[in-house]
């Protein structure tokens, strides 16, 4: 029996956050991923850090409801795992971080802030691209350092939130806006900076979720509230198309 299952890619590679938290770790998770871990490992806990949304469908609110029913505790933290955290507050998973607090709070929060291309699972699912949300973090962190000013890091905020996510990278983003002439020096001092001073706030949270899911009587193990899980059609026509319904028709309740 697992104690708990981490779904994980770019953000922080298995390796790297096996020294904050003794787990399994699975590539980033997509639809049916979290009920097969369910029923093949039985944990006690599943940690939601990275998760696929373009290539396969991403993974469903019903299922992670249905994980939280059968008294599994879920958590959430970073990129997909802080969205859908947000999303299920209400409903019993638990989030964790800057980001998470972000999306929790903000209407209309848009999902390709923390969105990055990412090298296929069989090659190690790091990051191909930037996330806007750090890079945001990043750039206001130069303005405070008074590397750049106020006027310059909102056009480079726009200037990255225009590229598509799996073309988002410093060195496009910069090159965008720096044909201006008036904007050269600014721009070669900030990509000096960015050396020593490029912000993972994804990664910082992802490592605080687990850290605290490391402390066996921390905060993350509080008692939850029971759920009450409805099985839909819709549901059910989730684990088809995932190839679970055969695996799991005696063991959905």
């Amino acid at each position: 029996m697992v104690e708990v299952v981490v779904f994980s890619g770019p953000t922080i590679g298995a390796a790297e956050a096996r020294t904050y938290l003794d787990a399994l770790y699975l590539p980033p998770v997509g639809q049916g991923d979290l009920v097969r871990a369910v029923l093949q490992h039985a944990p006690s806990a599943i940690a939601v850090i990275d998760g696929v949304f373009a290539q396969r469908p991403a993974v469903r609110h019903k299922e992670i409801l249905w994980a939280i029913a059968r008294g599994v505790r879920v958590y959430g933290a970073a990129s997909m795992g802080a969205i859908r955290a947000a999303e299920l507050y209400d409903c019993g998973m638990v989030g964790q971080g800057l980001v998470f607090r972000w999306y929790r709070r903000t209407s209309l929060a848009d999902d390709a802030d923390v969105a990055v291309a990412m090298a296929p699972p069989e090659f190690g699912s790091h990051a191909l691209s930037e996330a806007l949300i750090d890079m945001r973090m990043t750039l206001k962190k130069a303005e405070r350092a008074g590397v750049i000013g106020r006027k310059l890091r909102i056009l480079l905020e726009q200037s990255a939130r225009s590229l598509h996510f799996i073309e988002r990278t410093y060195a496009t983003t910069l090159s965008v806006v720096g044909h201006d002439p008036g904007l050269k020096k600014d721009i070669h001092n900030l990509n000096n900076w960015l050396a020593s001073g490029i912000v993972r706030q994804k990664k910082s949270d992802a490592i605080r979720l687990l850290t605290l899911l490391s402390l066996p009587d921390g905060p993350m193990y509080a008692p939850q509230k029971p759920v009450i899980f409805e099985l839909t059609d819709a549901f059910a026509y989730d684990l088809k198309y995932s190839n679970l319904d055969g695996i799991c028709s005696e063991n959905l309740y």
